[in-house]
């Protein structure tokens, strides 16, 4: 897929005076400075995270409440209840909390609502849990923030909700005790991009400081937070990555039992990034919740035995492989659908619909089609009387207006301008799919149709040394906001020696004046006949390292290619 690039744009007077500084390679002070970046000061908090840099907790609006009302429960034998939801953020985040409380009090359980019986958030399922088993406060992790109803229900019966959320407020507040929340707009918390897990971790921190525990007590669920924020797609900005970056130390240091049992289950090499927690460790969590209870994805966090460990994770890892084979096969189903329809040129949609589509995965092939057509898409599937489907956007797409434009047609919607669920009657389908062709056609313009890649730089071959490779490095965890950076090269030529591996790849060697590299462009085999007409071409790519029989060598990770102007 042809994709549209655009190199960013750089502030020439503070690159020049933040090289002053640094003394290193200029293009690379070009990146930190977009990344607002742009003096010693700063660069020094970013290459060298502190955990003493943390805020303090008790800035968070409600913290003084929260605390209050843990204690009181503790000191009056309440029975507790750490809830949330079925994801990463959600899984990690009770684990979490259910530990540090248990370390200090066992009257207390955890919930974490069925995927496919309760839905998202606070159930009245869990609330109902709850009450028959006397407990009188709710814990809730990576939810609540819009459950004003439920959390009234829970009230009426006589149980008190603490909420730790990052999502976006309502317009009306829960009636809980405390809620704590950065994104609340009267919240004078300075770092609104915690995820569920990085507001739980700080409410853990206040309760520390208050019962005078060593910080221990908390850091010790610093790489349960780090596989959060990965999993959740959160910048990796301020103390984010912090807590990415010696979550991380401590996932390649000491691990809990459950993340090395994944890790162990998932071939993880000698030395975990943040892409192998995204690509490699929150799959299988979230396998769990798709495809059966995400229950034991605590169970498995939470457990100390190894062996007992691994056998939990052998329960995520088996979910995983059905995971991918529904995923796959439903995919192919979906693509054979598209292509069969007579009008699939003129659309900018995709809607399809099969009634045995596993309802755990269609969100995950909505996303696989837009890697193949490029277009607001909605995947739906039967779901007992009704149809329930995922949909996902396009960069730069406001997909819930869309969707709201259609609303006549829905039972219920909800979510966000990248992603969004909704239910409808199956009669209404058809009409359903027409309406959203149409309001996306209306809204979307046509650069919004065509991918879009960001590059951060141009650079010379001359300049890529292992030196220049560290200072990269030193620049992650990588994520939101922090991406591994994206070069432009110009004008480089095929040495000859370029070639297409198992029939998809290819293996690149390529010159720009006295220097060559090799690289790997994975799935670009159609891109091959450009090298073969011995014309300049342009490359888009990142930098990594190839660790070939103990031997280590720079290589470029090719994004796209073009021929040269």
């Amino acid at each position: 897929m042809e994709k549209n690039w655009y190199i960013q744009q750089t502030d020439d007077a503070l690159t020049t005076a933040l090289q002053a500084a640094l003394k290193v390679n200029r293009t690379l002070c070009g990146i930190l400075v977009q990344r607002g970046i742009d003096d010693f000061e700063k660069a020094k908090a970013f290459f060298r995270p502190q955990l003493a840099d943390l805020h303090d907790p008790w800035l968070m609006k409600d913290m003084d409440k929260a605390v209050k009302r843990v204690l009181e429960a503790i000191n009056g034998g309440e029975k507790i209840l750490v809830f949330g939801d079925y994801d990463v953020d959600g899984t990690t985040s009770v684990a979490s909390m259910y530990q540090y409380l248990h370390a200090i009090y066992d009257q207390l359980d955890f919930y974490i609502p069925h995927r496919y019986r309760e839905g998202y958030g606070i159930s009245k399922a869990g609330i109902d849990f709850a009450h028959e088993n006397g407990f009188t406060l709710i814990i809730s992790l990576d939810c609540g923030i819009k459950s004003v109803e439920l959390i009234q229900y829970a009230k009426e019966l006589g149980i008190d909700f603490v909420i730790c959320d990052h999502h976006l407020p309502g317009a009306e507040l829960p009636a809980a005790v405390a809620i704590l929340n950065p994104k609340q707009a009267d919240c004078p918390y300075p770092y609104k991009e915690l995820c569920g897990c990085g507001v739980g971790l700080k409410l853990m921190m206040a309760l520390s400081r208050q019962l005078q525990l060593p910080d221990e007590s908390y850091l010790r669920y610093l790489d349960l937070a780090a596989t959060a924020i990965a999993a959740d797609i959160v910048p990796i900005t301020g103390e984010n990555r912090i807590i990415a970056f010696h979550g991380l130390k401590k996932v390649n240091e000491n691990p809990c039992a459950g993340i090395k049992a994944l890790m162990q289950l998932a071939g993880a090499g000698k030395y975990m990034h943040i892409t192998n927690l995204v690509f490699m460790i929150a799959p299988r969590v979230n396998a769990a919740g798709r495809m059966d209870d995400a229950r034991k994805a605590v169970q498995l966090f939470i457990e100390t035995d190894e062996k007992q460990a691994l056998l939990y994770a052998e329960m995520l890892h088996s979910d995983n492989a059905d995971r991918r084979e529904a995923d796959s096969t439903i995919t192919e189903e979906a693509l054979a659908l598209i292509e069969a329809d007579p009008l699939n040129g003129n659309r900018k949609t995709t809607v399809v619909f099969k009634e045995h589509w596993h309802k755990g995965v269609v969100g995950i092939v909505a996303s696989r089609l837009i890697e193949k057509y490029y277009r607001p898409t909605i995947v739906l599937t039967r779901s007992g009387d009704y149809v329930a489907g995922s949909a996902r956007s396009v960069a730069g797409f406001n997909l819930y207006e869309a969707i709201y434009e259609c609303r006549e047609h829905l039972l219920g919607y909800g979510g966000h301008f990248a992603a969004a669920g909704m239910t409808l009657l199956p009669e209404n389908v058809a009409a359903f799919a027409m309406a959203f062709e149409n309001a996306v056609t209306s809204q979307i313009t046509d650069d919004l149709l065509v991918p879009q890649l960001l590059i951060d730089a141009e650079i010379q071959f001359a300049e890529i040394t292992p030196s220049f490779y560290n200072i990269i490095t030193q620049m992650e965890p990588f994520g939101p906001q922090n991406m591994r950076p994206v070069f432009i090269a110009k004008r480089v030529t095929d040495t000859g020696f370029s070639k297409i591996v198992k029939d998809q790849h290819i293996r690149f060697v390529l010159k720009q004046g006295k220097h060559t590299l090799t690289g790997i462009g994975f799935n670009m085999a159609a891109k091959f006949a450009l090298l073969q007409q011995s014309a300049p071409v342009d490359i888009a790519f990142t930098i990594d390292e190839n660790d070939w029989n103990g031997e280590k060598s720079l290589q470029l990770k090719i994004i796209d290619l073009r021929a040269s102007n």
